[in-house]
Order: structure tokens, then sequence, then C-alpha cells
């Protein structure tokens, strides 16, 4: 099993999202509201911090960081995995000014960050084109093009991209989105999630010096970080099949206990909860050193399906008080289709368990 928190701040963490991400949650949810504050408040505290740490501690911490925070709102924990996928991305990089400036404001929480990789993750499995085209000048890129949907950015904020220089090379980059020539359009319109700071940006021959390149060699780049950017999307699934699960023990007792001849019961998901994560610990565990993409991909897969399955069996159990557009049911069905949706979504993910040698 892997190494769990000291008890300490096993405790210290979910009174803390209590106090804190609780009161928050249907502001999040019904006004959209973008909750930059406790992100950086979790910086603060030290959940983003990796100095003197190993690489396995630190991913486990933030794995675990995420699934707390999906338990309470996984709009949090999406906007949390934001964050955590653009720190893999500089702690990974090469490039001194992204590693000495920018990572110790991005693990102390005074800088947050996007993931901008929704569309490369695609190119990669053969699905979409890229988006963005590079044009080599002196001291950096010039780029152009639009990315339909970026989330965990403001004005301040900085996030990952990647841009075609030509047929035989792509470029990874790390941009603030105050750079001239980016326009940034709020989107609003989806059924959940809404409280993202989620954006479409386009280029407008944006210049981006060499001190932003993450990688001038994205394919090779994309590949190493990308089970980290899978990985920590497995929790948002764990967090909200908690909640749905405890939902459902809360309704048992309501209309005469009528809701046990329900099919889908509560120690049913448990236990489907359990045997799933007890299986990502376990490979973690043995495999960390050499995380491989297609058993992420069945995990990332198999967490979707029992959340999807869960957060309905919540709404069904709770009955007409789950009904209501106000009401935390509700809410976390939103917030389910929305994970089978994120990228890589469920047809993304079944493509490429389908095609290994052709959708990975």
């Amino acid at each position: 099993m892997l190494k769990e928190n000291t008890a300490t701040e096993a405790n210290e963490l979910p009174l803390y999202l209590q106090r804190e991400l609780k009161p928050l949650v249907r502001k999040i949810d019904e006004e959209h509201y973008y909750p930059k504050d406790f992100l950086c408040s979790l910086g603060e505290k030290g959940y983003y911090t990796s100095k003197s740490l190993m690489k396995k501690d630190v991913s486990l911490r933030e794995f675990q960081l995420v699934e707390e925070v999906s338990k309470v709102c996984m709009t949090t924990g999406f906007v949390l995995w934001c964050h955590l996928a653009a720190l893999t991305y500089v702690r990974n990089s090469r490039n001194d000014y992204l590693t000495t400036k920018l990572l110790p404001k991005l693990e102390d929480g005074t800088l947050l960050a996007g993931t901008g990789l929704s569309n490369p993750m695609k190119f990669y499995a053969d699905i979409e084109r890229l988006h963005l085209k590079a044009e080599r000048k002196d001291g950096g890129y010039i780029v152009s093009g639009a990315l339909p949907s970026v989330s965990n950015i403001a004005d301040e904020h900085w996030f990952g991209a990647v841009a075609e220089v030509n047929d035989d090379q792509r470029i990874m980059l790390f941009i603030p989105c105050n750079t001239d020539g980016l326009l940034l359009k709020e989107n609003k319109g989806y059924m959940g999630i809404n409280g993202s700071a989620t954006y479409g940006c386009r280029f407008h021959n944006c210049f981006i010096p060499d001190e932003w390149v993450i990688s001038e060699d994205a394919d090779t780049f994309v590949e190493k970080i990308r089970p980290i950017f899978l990985l920590y999307q497995i929790p948002m699934g764990l967090g909200v099949t908690s909640a749905s699960v405890q939902s459902i023990e809360k309704a048992g007792n309501r209309q005469a206990g009528c809701n046990q001849y329900l099919p889908v019961q509560a120690e049913e998901l448990e236990s489907e909860l359990r045997c799933q994560r007890e299986d990502i610990y376990s490979y973690l565990e043995s495999n960390f050193e050499n995380l491989r993409w297609q058993p992420l991909i069945q995990f990332r897969l198999d967490i979707t399906y029992l959340t999807l399955k869960a957060a309905n069996a919540s709404m069904i159990h709770n009955g007409g008080a789950g009904y209501l557009n106000v009401s935390r049911p509700v809410r976390r069905l939103r917030e389910t289709y929305f994970l089978a949706n994120l990228t890589p979504t469920v047809k993304h993910l079944e493509k490429m368990l389908a095609n290994p040698e052709n959708g990975n």
C-alpha cells in the first residue's frame, strides 16, 4: 500500500476543506464563481511544494489532494488538476527561467496556471490537427491560431500549449495570459463546471520568447509527462464516487425505506470503489518509476464509468430532493458528465484501448 500522510496531515486537509471550500460550493456551481483564493491558499499551506521531496511522494500527495478536494467539489478538483498539470510541465522542463523563476511561485500559490493540452492530446491520438502554428524568429517564436477551451486561467495566470513549427517539429510553450496579441473569451455555457475559469484563446502573431519555451521537442516531452497528466484525473472520479456513495447512504431511510429495493446500492458501489482504489494504488506502488500509458487509460476509463454509475444511482436514491437544481446529487451528476468529456474523453480512451498502436 502506498505511503499515507501522517495522521495530523490526514485530518487537517478534510477539516480545512470543510471550513474553507464547502461554503463556496454553491456559489461555484450556481454563480460561476472561480475559487482562485482557495487554490492559492493550498499553495500557501505547502500542498504544491516539491522541494526536498522525492517525485513519488510529491505525486502521491497531489493525487490524494485531488481526491479529497473532489469529494467536496469536483469543479474545484478540476481546476486543481489544471494547476498540478501545469506544475508537471514546468518541473520537467530544462528551461532555467521556468524552473528557477516561475516554479517557486507556482508551488507557493502566488501564481496559478492552466493546462492547454486538450488539443495536443487529441493530436497525438490522431483525432485532431494542431490548432497553433509557430514560426522561428530571433529570440523566440511567433505563434498564431486558436484554442477553443483552456481552463484555470485569468489575467495573471499562465498555461501550457503546443504549436507546430513544421511537419517534423512541434514545440511546447508556457504562456502568460497577458501576452500581447492573445485574446481571451470566457466560456460559461456548460452544463456544469462553469466556475472553472475556462476561456477560448486566440493568438494573433504572439511573440513567445525562448525563456517561455518548455521544450523544443514537444513530441518527446508530451510522451514523458502525459502519464502524470492522466494519473491526476483519476482521483477526481474517486472523490465524486465517494461523495455519491455517502449521499446514497444518507438517503437510505427515506420514504419508508423503499430505496432498499433499488438495483444499485451503496454497498455495491463502495466495494467497486475500494477495489479500483486499491488497484490503482497497488499499480503506482510497483510501477511509479515506469508508468505506462495503457494501464492508466484503463484506470481512467474504469473510474469514469463507476463515477457515472454512482452519480446516477445517487440521483435515483435521493428522489425528488435530488431533482432540484441546487441539490448536491444533481451538481455531482453534472460534474460527472464533464469527467466523461474531459480530454481524454471516454470516446478517446476507448479508441486508444482498442487501437493502442495508433491511438496512444
